[in-house]
């Protein structure tokens, strides 16, 4: 599998909130914003989605990434009161890897940063295993015997919170360690611990509704979205893309013979066979004139393709004429000062988390990820899972369906 694994557990059952994992959360299944982060993490081979629920396996392959690998949990580890431990261990037993990384779905806050510099400490000289904490600022007391007594600090001497280093506190959104060190001790962690410092804001660990609420808010506050975004989706019908820096990351590649060369992400094109599955019209209006965008258009059979175009409202307006559709009805996913008067001027006008800054403060979305990461496929979950039920996610999602235990 690779020298280091991203091992991901969801189980069906769980009691507070059934079939939390795949729970729309701000728009998409739980379980979606990490396997966003461990996707994203370039030192991580394969991702590892290990389950005992049918429900969640549909929805984890319909996020339609080659690096993830969905495995089978049995019942034995399934049960409410079977340990974190006992189902990384029972991967562990049945397959080869250096590494492993456990990311946990109630953390979804997460990113693939955060996991880049898990790996960075991980590989330091001395560390044997890592794991995530946040920093807090508060002053803990006990009370033993009934007499109350501060841990932390002195409360005659009490500190102004910029000067108080506070403590360290499992944030739980992930932990390192190697096969060999699980396999001999049988826990996740073990020998010299490294710590990796996130964000307070990732304190918060999904296992209770509330919980549910207060990460919910977080999200919404961390992606920017203009008001009335569902009003607005609720009327597309047709989704339009820029190609270098939105279906690429913008980088320029050449082959030995000086053959350009452009990466696509797999994510995109299950994207746009989602939406078309369900009705939509999908295209492609470019600057470029190049046989290799021509290409990957072709084999995602995108239904409107338009290459050298200098002028991309001409190009709107003749999608209106030709196939009878409002700008309203257009949602425009672009990056760069090319892209701005469609963005402005259509119903849903998209872009990139690394566009340019003008372009951004226009855009009715931004996405979390960057151009070539899988962009595309992250406003096509938006539009289905704002449409609502009969759409797709929304649907699988929603369903009252039993427990897998």
């Amino acid at each position: 599998m690779g020298s280091i694994v991203a091992f991901i557990p969801v189980r069906g059952g769980s009691k507070s909130i059934p079939l939390k994992n795949i729970r729309l959360i701000n728009g998409r299944p739980l379980v979606y914003w990490t396997l966003d982060a461990a996707v994203e993490c370039r030192e991580v081979d394969k991702v590892v989605v290990s389950t005992d629920s049918d429900d969640i396996r549909k929805v984890v392959e319909e996020y339609g990434s080659d690096k993830i690998i969905i495995i089978d949990r049995t019942k034995e580890v399934s049960t409410d009161t079977a340990s974190t431990e006992s189902v990384m261990l029972e991967f562990a037993e049945k397959y080869d890897f250096e590494n492993i990384i456990l990311v946990q779905a109630t953390s979804p806050m997460l990113t693939g940063d955060d996991i880049s510099r898990g790996i960075e400490r991980f590989r330091q000289e001395g560390i044997d295993s890592v794991l995530s904490v946040v920093r807090q600022k508060r002053f803990i007391w006990s009370e033993p015997s009934g007499k109350a007594h501060a841990v932390n600090y002195d409360p005659l001497k009490r500190p102004r919170r910029q000067e108080f280093e506070g403590f360290l506190v499992e944030n739980g959104a992930f932990y390192i360690t190697s096969r060999k060190r699980l396999l001999d001790t049988r826990c996740r962690i073990s020998g010299n611990i490294g710590l990796v410092e996130m964000p307070e804001e990732t304190y918060f660990e999904i296992d209770e509704p509330a919980d549910w609420m207060i990460a919910e808010a977080l999200l919404k506050n961390s992606m920017k979205t203009k008001p009335g975004l569902k009003d607005k989706v609720q009327k597309i019908k047709c989704l339009l893309t820029d190609s270098d820096g939105v279906l690429t990351d913008g980088g320029m590649y050449y082959s030995e013979n000086g053959d350009e060369l452009k990466k696509f992400n797999t994510k995109d094109g299950m994207g746009f066979k989602l939406l078309k599955e369900r009705g939509f019209i999908t295209g492609i209006i470019t600057g470029e004139n190049v046989e290799i965008v021509r290409r990957r258009a072709q084999k995602m059979k995108l239904d409107l393709v338009y290459l050298g175009i200098q002028d991309k409202m001409k190009a709107i307006d003749e999608i209106c004429a030709n196939l009878n559709l409002k700008y309203d009805e257009i949602a425009y996913i672009g990056d760069d000062i090319n892209d701005l008067e469609v963005i402005k001027n259509v119903g849903l006008g998209c872009t990139v988390s690394d566009a340019m800054q003008c372009v951004k403060e226009a855009a009715d979305y931004i996405t979390r990820l960057n151009g070539g990461q899988g962009a595309v496929r992250e406003v096509v979950e938006l539009i289905l899972n704002m449409r609502g039920s009969g759409y797709g996610l929304q649907k699988i999602c929603s369903e009252d369906k039993p427990n897998h235990t």
